[in-house]
């Protein structure tokens, strides 16, 4: 059954109604609260689906990269911030390099100690 949201123009509360669709048109809502016919129903958020490849365009807006590669903080920020969009298992060793560039970590560093980082990642010999 379809969720419908309403708030008590009387008391100001907000409740929800489970309703079939039939009932939809034929139901008296009333407030839970104070029982009140005086209601209106709210609209909830509105969903947009994107692609994947869309997802990652909106986050890495061109204006926010200047600059980035001297922001290790930054950097971090918005790899979170990409991982979390994609959706996947990043692994731990992303985690780390991330963890590390958010702490302001020379991202140099970073690879200097973790040399294996991204091995087997890409196969050219093929």
């Amino acid at each position: 059954m379809p969720t419908y949201n309403y708030q008590c123009l009387d008391c100001k509360a907000r409740f929800k109604r489970y309703l079939t669709y039939a009932e939809y048109d034929r139901a008296e809502i009333v407030c839970s609260v104070c029982g009140s016919s005086h209601v209106q129903r709210r609209i909830g958020r509105v969903r947009i689906a994107k692609s994947e490849d869309r997802r990652i365009e909106d986050l890495v807006d061109p204006t926010q990269l200047a600059g980035i590669e001297d922001d290790p903080r930054a950097l971090g920020r918005l790899m979170r911030k990409m991982g979390q969009e994609m959706g996947e298992d990043t692994g731990p060793e992303f985690d780390e390099v991330v963890s590390r560039l958010e702490k302001g970590e020379d991202p140099e560093q970073i690879e200097r100690d973790m040399p294996d980082l991204g091995e087997g990642s890409f196969d050219f010999d093929d």
